[in-house]
């Protein structure tokens, strides 16, 4: 079976941990009678630099015709780098948020794992995170106050800003849906996150989520505060499974999630939109002071590939092949610097995507 991948290799350290995954997916059509055909593409700072813009119309184009995209990092140093001289929809992230509209990227997936080999690192303490956990938040991604109308005046002698956040049902009920079957394959438990006790747009988030659930009598629905719920992430992780949520929210309480995790540097990401298409990049930034040095960590990205497996090409045991392996290295106990402990082996970049590469089998 051939598959087309689009890949943005991105900026900074972006080139680097794209390549390791990309060993890891050649490795997985080795073993399973697989091919990968890529097709490199460019967004964000790369393109600045080739043509001016953050994206443009043949990456749209190119990702469109791609079964599914992995991407690296986006970005750099905002003091810095003189793509951040340009006006804001000049910049690299206005190309992100382009091609997420561009595709109807509307669900964002965000594991938050902590696997027991890295507990350590863990800033909680052990009584609250024995065992590890593991965590799927499900955040809407292209509506909500990121994408309302927004405008700055001067009213009554007074600088205004105002930011206006808008859902409709039918956006709520297609990200409900995405939570609801993922939750099936995983606990059965969907936790929606919202502040209803406040705002109209979380009181419809909660009704239509209701409405929704009533399709899926075998998944636990129940609804949490959103202030709640950032104190539940620290008081007691491993109640959640799947954590359902708006844009802003989710924004912020990944990043959260990902803190409680040890390492940005593990996390993967995907976005989806209403068909079997996904775009998947790691969590953590572009990293511009380490770009280029065989430091950075390429775990997120290998993981970002195996949900690339998982969700987009439905190649479980693939994914899963993947994920063991990920375990195995950190069960041997290789380190890249970011989740170095005493007694591991420091390994850079390539060296952590051989050693996973080499741990790939068939089950």
């Amino acid at each position: 079976m051939e598959y087309k991948i689009g890949v943005i290799p991105g900026d900074g350290i972006g080139p680097e941990i794209v390549a390791q995954a990309r060993k890891v997916l050649d490795r997985v059509a080795s073993l399973y009678g697989h091919t990968f055909a890529y097709r490199e593409l460019l967004l964000g700072g790369a393109c600045i630099d080739r043509h001016g813009v953050p994206i443009t119309d043949e990456t749209v184009e190119g990702a469109r015709a791609s079964d599914a995209v992995l991407m690296g990092s986006i970005g750099g140093d905002a003091k810095t780098s003189p793509w951040y001289k340009l006006e804001p929809k000049k910049r690299p992230e206005a190309g992100l948020l382009s091609i997420r509209k561009a595709l109807g990227l509307f669900a964002n997936l965000r594991p938050a794992v902590l696997y027991p080999e890295l507990a350590g690192a863990c800033p909680l303490k052990p009584s609250l995170t024995e065992g590890g956990f593991d965590i799927l938040i499900l955040r809407e991604l292209t509506g909500g106050l990121y994408f309302g109308d927004r405008h700055t005046a001067v009213e009554n002698g007074l600088r205004t800003a105002v930011d206006t956040l808008t859902y409709n049902e039918e956006e709520i009920r297609r990200i409900a849906v995405k939570a609801f079957e993922i939750a099936r394959k995983r606990k059965h438990s969907v936790i929606s996150v919202d502040k209803a006790n406040v705002l109209d747009s979380s009181r419809l988030w909660r009704a239509v989520t209701e409405e929704v659930a009533k399709d899926y009598p075998d998944v636990t629905l129940s609804h949490m505060l959103v202030d709640n719920c950032a104190m539940q992430l620290v008081r007691d992780p491993k109640q959640f499974d799947v954590i359902l949520t708006e844009n802003m929210f989710g924004d912020i309480l990944s990043d959260e999630a990902s803190m409680i995790t040890g390492s940005i540097g593990m996390l993967a990401s995907a976005s989806l939109n209403d068909t079997s298409f996904g775009l998947y990049e790691p969590s953590h930034g572009s990293a511009p002071d380490i770009a280029g040095q065989d430091k950075a960590n390429p775990i997120a990205t290998i993981l970002s590939a195996s949900m690339m497996l998982r969700y987009s090409l439905d190649r479980q045991e693939e994914a899963d092949a993947i994920d063991r392996a990920v375990s195995q290295v950190l069960e041997d106990g290789y380190r890249t610097g970011d989740i170095m402990t005493e007694g591991c082996q420091l390994v850079g970049t390539k060296e952590m995507g051989d050693r996973i590469v080499e741990r790939i089998r068939k089950d």
